[in-house]
């Protein structure tokens, strides 16, 4: 099996044509048909990925992603409404890696869920531990590990990603649009503030409280870049 993943819509049409394309692909797919029941099945199993509609009944997927965030990083993609833009600047906002939008290309989402997957098989088949450390961060680029302080910080893929192209590039101003393009890692239709939530959400979890930021810092009107 090349992955499992959990795959949560209340609309059974939808799931169930997700799960036969997925299990074509090779994978093994778990569904789920509301929020609670997803809960449920997360707690007893071991995911890969999650690919979670927002609107459904019991939990909404916002609800639940709020949920999967207290204990685990696995990848997230949400489904969202067509029209619904604050949708998806709130699931990322909440800590979702990615959103694909109702109606959707199965061959779309197929290579969302190919990429986020492959760099994080890639990324984790490292043989010699490659370890930084800057300040009070102590980051092991092949494990998927930060610290801070000698405590554990919880970042989903997609920030360590961010934060792993970021600082690889220290001190290098890197564009918005590089990084939708480099750490989102295929042609990505959305737009830059998909970026700057989740510089914001890694902020949070990485700078100091109350202080200057000493990581992730700003070049107005160009980009961000890693300071350490």
């Amino acid at each position: 099996m090349m992955g499992k993943i959990l795959v949560v819509d209340d609309e059974k049409s939808i799931a169930e044509i997700i799960e036969y394309n997925l299990k074509r692909e090779g994978y093994e797919v778990t569904l789920a048909h509301d929020g609670q029941e997803a809960l449920d099945i997360f707690k007893d199993k071991n995911f890969d990925l999650i690919i979670l509609d927002i609107m459904m009944p019991k939990l909404d997927g916002f609800s639940v992603l709020k949920e999967v965030r207290k204990s685990s990083g696995v990848p997230v993609i949400m489904l969202t409404a067509k029209q619904e833009e604050v949708d998806k600047i709130l699931g990322l906002e909440l800590g979702a890696d990615d959103y694909v939008v109702k109606p959707f290309s199965m061959r779309e989402l197929i290579a969302r869920i190919k990429a986020i997957l492959r760099r994080n098989g890639l990324e984790s088949e490292g043989v010699k531990s490659n370890i930084l450390e800057v300040g009070d961060l102590k980051i092991d680029m092949d494990k998927y590990e930060i610290k801070k302080k000698n405590k554990e910080i919880n970042l989903t893929l997609r920030e360590y990603e961010l934060l792993k192209y970021l600082i690889e590039r220290m001190g290098q101003v890197v564009s918005r649009e590089e990084l939708l393009d480099k750490v989102w890692d295929y042609e990505y239709y959305g737009d830059i503030r998909t970026v700057d939530v989740t510089i914001r959400r890694l902020r949070e979890k990485i700078e100091d409280k109350g202080k200057d930021y000493k990581y992730i810092l700003t070049k107005r009107g160009v980009g961000y870049y890693f300071g350490g």
